[in-house]
């Protein structure tokens, strides 16, 4: 049975990444999250203190993409960016893994990477972007363990900035793997209303889309 209006904008990140977004469309898509009572809104860091003003008391999280969108920064980096996107009101962190790594099979390097982000994230929560559309359904798997591993609290199928977004299939194999130990977060491609519900059947837990409000139906 599909979920109501109202459970489903609670499990939606609405999400904003252009590089071109002013601060008149962060302030416009807070006030969407906040009039429909989504998960969090999720933006690049720059924005985190604007967002957490604006969501401030509503319930609505402010969530911040770290390492994006290619997630090939040096650890270092990365896990400056979390703490101090942390410090600006970020209580969720989306982070990309270091993909070449992962395909290398070096996935000492790999969790190391995901681990530095959730240790300087704390107390925020860490969703790994392992970006399925590069991988094989084997590194798919290899991602979603060492993600576990190194102590993230969801894993998340895609940036919506490479060569493909969420699928039934994919969703299926991650929540498979991390069974009820994480979330899992489907984005990139999510037009409909249909296609947010069949996500949620596979296994998906929380949905990130630019067009949050359209989704509800």
């Amino acid at each position: 049975m599909d979920m109501d209006r109202k459970q489903l904008a609670g499990m939606i990140d609405h999400t904003l990444l252009k590089a071109d977004a002013k601060r008149s469309d962060i302030i416009r898509i807070c006030e969407e999250a906040r009039e429909h009572g989504f998960a969090s809104v999720c933006v690049n860091s720059c924005h985190a203190e604007l967002v957490a003003q604006e969501l401030s008391g509503s319930g609505v999280k402010t969530c911040c993409v770290v390492g994006f969108p290619l997630g090939a920064m040096d650890t270092g980096a990365k896990a400056y960016e979390a703490k101090c996107a942390v410090e600006h009101g970020a209580a969720e962190i989306d982070m990309v893994i270091n993909v070449g790594a992962l395909k290398d099979g070096d996935d000492a390097a790999a969790e190391a990477d995901i681990r530095a982000v959730v240790q300087a994230a704390k107390p925020a929560i860490v969703k790994v972007i392992i970006e399925t559309c590069l991988l094989t359904d084997e590194e798919k798997v290899r991602a979603c363990r060492l993600s576990e591993r190194a102590g993230a609290a969801f894993v998340k199928t895609s940036t919506g900035f490479s060569t493909g977004g969420a699928n039934v299939h994919d969703v299926s194999l991650m929540r498979q793997t991390v069974g009820d130990r994480l979330g899992v977060k489907a984005s990139g491609g999510i037009h409909t209303p249909q296609q947010a519900q069949e996500l949620i059947k596979a296994g998906a837990s929380r949905i990130g889309a630019s067009n949050g409000v359209a989704l509800l139906g």
